[in-house]
């Protein structure tokens, strides 16, 4: 008797858009879940894994949930029951997706910690079929610990899966001239928005440990070579690299961002507009980070005007970029 082969779609071609990620919900449990993941990456803490998660469980998840927690609810959108980072990452892939016409081609979205997985997103394109993956990192800059987690995660869930499809990894633009222009046209937007002239634009990149640099991540010379490109487009006002979000004791990239906003007022820079370049879309560190805690830390110390550039988020330009680097690749 002769066996049926189950039917099997096929022919078609996969784009996976992959921010870094975000809790469920802004409660202490679903908090605590995601930096436990986050923090559990031998990428992101290269530390001794078994001290790590001595220190990571005993002390830093009993205590830093709640802080976390009180700062996603300063920015969480409540209408729409979720993260700016999650919505705007969903925007993405939705409007991307519009500008391609062929029904071979499905676009869509992921977040390397947290949901949807990239695990659950791989086994969903592979099931409609999906023979070719296209895998977009939403990291402008590269860096060990963004960009080649990614890919790590990627692999992780191809070497569990009987057929594979093909795949291709889009790499790093920090320099695609589509990028620099839809940054440059971004601050001239904020600029015609307010009505007082910046002293200097701040240009805050997510830091990384020296350490990281120092073993040879080149993360930090992607960081200023967008600022550059940035400056050579615009160069009415001056624009300073410096790095945020650092954590633990330890030195990071330099100079902080956090330290430089209470020092610039001291020498006369008091009207800062802020940029964030290195994230695709806004989120707690640029929401809150930046705008509410960076503002109010530039303003106590003698500034007298303070804004941020909003992400590019789903506006066009960012949309066109996106649509760009994908038909590279199909």
């Amino acid at each position: 008797m002769k066996q049926e082969h189950p039917p099997v779609k096929f022919g078609r071609t996969g784009v996976l858009l992959i921010n870094l990620g975000t809790p469920d919900s802004t409660n202490w449990f679903d908090i605590r879940k995601y930096l436990k993941e986050f923090l559990s990456d031998r990428r992101v803490i290269e530390v001794n894994p078994i001290i790590w998660q001595i220190i990571l469980n005993l002390f830093i998840l009993t205590f830093r949930p709640s802080k976390t927690a009180k700062a996603y609810k300063e920015i969480w959108m409540k209408d729409k029951n979720m993260s700016p980072l999650l919505y705007y990452t969903k925007e993405q892939a939705e409007k991307t997706s519009k500008h391609f016409k062929s029904k071979n081609l499905i676009i869509d979205f992921a977040m390397r910690y947290g949901n949807p997985s990239i695990k659950s997103k791989i086994e969903k394109l592979h099931s409609d079929g999906c023979e070719n993956l296209i895998i977009l990192p939403l990291y402008p800059q590269y860096a060990g610990a963004t960009t080649a987690t990614v890919c790590d995660e990627v692999y992780r869930t191809l070497m569990n899966m009987r057929w594979q499809p093909s795949l291709q990894i889009i790499p790093h633009y920090e320099s695609n001239p589509l990028y620099i222009e839809a940054l440059v046209k971004s601050i001239n937007k904020k600029i015609s928005e307010i009505d007082w002239k910046p002293d200097l634009i701040l240009a805050s990149y997510h830091g990384i440990p020296k350490k990281y640099f120092d073993k040879g991540d080149p993360y930090h010379c992607y960081c200023h070579k967008t600022t550059r490109l940035i400056n050579e487009k615009f160069n009415s006002v001056e624009i300073k690299t410096t790095f945020q979000s650092r954590f633990g004791p330890q030195e990071w990239l330099q100079p902080y961002t956090d330290k430089t906003l209470e020092e610039l007022p001291k020498h006369g820079k008091k009207n800062v507009l802020a940029i964030c370049p290195g994230f695709s879309s806004d989120c707690v560190e640029t929401l809150e980070e930046i705008l509410i805690q960076g503002k109010e830390s530039f303003m106590e110390s003698g500034g007298e005007n303070f804004d941020m550039v909003p992400c590019l988020n789903d506006n066009e330009d960012h949309i066109l970029l996106l649509k760009n680097l994908i038909e590279k690749k199909i």
